[in-house]
């Protein structure tokens, strides 16, 4: 055997020559400078590349060589299994050789963007191939092969397929050969990877984890109620040009709908926040559906609907919130337009106009009234004298586009002061008193898909009350005069370079200290972007739902979702929260409260014992409790 280790430019490597049995082979290794997946456009490997040696003097003087192609030539009959350890290989070029099989462990070459395998005897190819899931280029070209593995479906990111030469089956050929033929040829093997649409590749994913963070207040009496946030992915948005690796008939919205309502009926929250639900499933599928578990619905869609026909108006997406009726009564029902509010508070800013204006984003807020029989079934003890109680659930969708971070921070900043208008103006119809004693007594629960990370100016600004004017996450564009029109104490003529908007809520979140690893999974993209916000210190966060195991991704090779076993790229949050209420009752009767504690299940305890409540409920549905 003889083995020649060349690269492109002046780069050297040392040669060495050995013999196995009576064959003979030429090892080359190509240099590149992509290692990984390329964030750009993929640039196949050039076939003029030039090849240099490296000195013995060169090697021994220890000179560095950095490659990441190799090329096999020499009629191989086997590979070394040291191969699988190259995992930093881009290109594999493995042509003109007499290979007759190729092991499971090519998969460990996860970076590979290249595989030449033409010109051999091969006969099968193995499942573990669909796992390469970064390959750009196959080629299998005149081989033996009569059968392909579905599993090939599972290379969505494959730009060119080499079958030519093959004795395979004529329906496979024939939808080769057609217009567009690779990738049709690929999601017909995806799509029948299951064997049928009632049966999937993997086991159904473990329950999620319950996360106990602390105990009820049982010195005061207290409201408690259940908060749910989902994106569930609107059918227009779920396309195989965006989610390559779901099969067609999983990514169909009357497969993922079903899944959909299975995971909200799950939760069995209080208050359901969802983002994303078309018009015309929200007035078919959810309200109905959702009616007859006991809840009422508020629903409105994105700002373009109202230019629309009819006909394509019921296809445009929106935010909804739904309430359990035993427990609370509607009171007031707002929608907020982002585009709208922009036009008149743009003050001459052409990045208002240009970029804030265009984009078509709302938010909904509902005021709902605490009925007295929750308050008192909570807190055990009847509630005579108690004033009216309050809470307002707010549920937004900013922007997507990472690009625009600024219109992100512009339309939360907007939603907040719209917000804040809604509770000051009943808090004063009303004559409301708070916890705290002060005049802003509604509390706040905030839901959102806000597209923005746990370190954006978004979510800076939720969290620490308020954000400068000169964060980067404003490009540098020119907002002040328009932005300090959504500051709590109103425009207040500050132009300076430190102006800073706030909003006047205390506001925190239900999943902190990194509680999810990610909200949204999908190839591209993993990454926090859904939340549960709620006003301190009228409200308590007692736990929560927490991620999926992350290792049921691994070991079923999930690179996204949506996913047979899960229907959206968005994975649910769910919170328990409490509800604090005015200390209008004697001292010893409010001091002596037994709160009940509701979870997903429906059920509801009372015991002195909260963690033992969380524990029994938890085994009872099958999930862990984590404290």
């Amino acid at each position: 055997m003889m083995l020649v280790c060349s690269f492109s430019g002046n780069e050297k490597v040392e040669t060495k020559e050995s013999t196995h049995s009576s064959s003979r082979y030429r090892l080359v290794c190509v240099c590149s400078v992509t290692a990984g997946m390329p964030k750009e456009k993929y640039e196949p490997p050039d076939p003029r590349r030039m090849y240099t040696i490296m000195s013995t003097e060169e090697a021994a003087n220890g000179k560095k060589s950095y490659w990441a192609e190799l090329e096999i030539t020499g009629n191989v009959r086997s590979l070394s299994p040291s191969l699988w350890t190259l995992t930093h290989l881009t290109a594999l070029h493995i042509a003109d050789n007499c290979l007759s099989r190729i092991p499971p462990d090519i998969a460990k070459l996860h970076n590979l963007l290249y595989l030449d395998l033409s010109s051999n005897k091969i006969r099968s190819l193995p499942a573990e191939l669909g796992h390469m899931v970064s390959l750009r280029e196959l080629l299998l070209n005149n081989n033996q092969l009569r059968v392909l593995p579905f599993e090939l479906g599972k290379l969505f990111q494959l730009q060119t397929l080499g079958l030519k030469g093959n004795p395979l089956a004529q329906e496979i050929m024939s939808l080769y050969q057609e217009h567009d033929g690779t990738r049709k040829l690929l999601n017909y093997l995806l799509d029948n990877l299951a064997g049928s649409i009632k049966c999937t590749p993997t086991e159904q994913p473990p329950s999620r984890s319950w996360i106990a963070l602390q105990e009820p207040d049982q010195t005061r009496p207290s409201a408690l109620f259940s908060v749910m946030c989902y994106n569930v992915l609107c059918d227009k948005y779920a396309t195989r040009q965006l989610y390559g690796y779901c099969p067609s008939w999983a990514l169909n919205w009357e497969y993922r709908k079903k899944s959909i309502m299975q995971e909200i009926m799950n939760c069995n929250a209080d208050i359901i926040n969802l983002q994303e639900v078309e018009t015309e499933q929200y007035y078919q599928y959810f309200l109905p559906e959702l009616k007859e578990q006991g809840y009422e619905g508020f629903f409105s869609p994105k700002s373009r609907a109202r230019t629309m026909h009819e006909s394509d108006r019921k296809h445009v997406d929106g935010c909804a919130v739904f309430y359990r009726t035993e427990k609370f009564g509607v009171v007031q029902k707002h929608t907020v337009e982002f585009n709208q509010l922009a036009m008149a508070n743009s003050e001459g800013s052409e990045a208002m106009l240009n970029r804030v204006m265009t984009k078509d984003n709302i938010g909904v807020a509902v005021l709902l009234e605490v009925r007295k029989e929750m308050m008192e079934e909570s807190s055990g003890k009847s509630l005579h004298g108690m004033e009216k109680q309050l809470l307002l659930v707010a549920n937004a969708h900013m922007h997507w586009d990472p690009e625009y971070s600024d219109v992100k921070l512009v339309q939360t900043m907007m939603f907040l002061s719209e917000v804040k208008n809604i509770v000051d103006k009943a808090t004063r119809s009303l004559k409301l008193s708070s916890v705290s004693g002060e005049t802003n007594g509604i509390p706040l629960v905030l839901c959102a898909d806000l597209n923005s990370l746990p370190d954006s100016g978004v979510v800076e600004y939720l969290s620490q009350g308020g954000v400068d004017c000169t964060h980067k996450d404003f490009k540098e564009l020119r907002y002040l005069d328009s932005l300090t029109n959504f500051n709590c104490n109103g425009k207040n003529g500050n132009s300076t370079s430190n102006s800073r908007i706030t909003h006047g809520f205390k506001l925190k979140s239900a999943y902190e200290d990194s509680l999810m690893p990610y909200t949204n999974y999908t190839f591209d993209f993993k990454g926090v972007i859904d939340y549960i916000f709620y006003s301190k210190p009228q409200i308590n966060v007692l736990g929560i739902l927490g991620p999926l195991d992350s290792n049921w991704l691994h070991e079923n090779n999930i690179s996204g979702c949506p996913h047979p076993h899960i229907p959206s790229d968005h994975f649910s949050l769910f919170a328990q929260l409490e509800l604090l209420l005015p200390s209008t009752l004697p001292q010893g009767q409010a001091n002596n409260q037994v709160n009940g504690i509701h979870l997903p299940g429906g059920r509801r305890y009372k015991t002195d014992s909260v963690a033992y409540g969380y524990c029994s409920l938890m085994s009872q549905h099958g999930l862990k409790t984590i404290k």
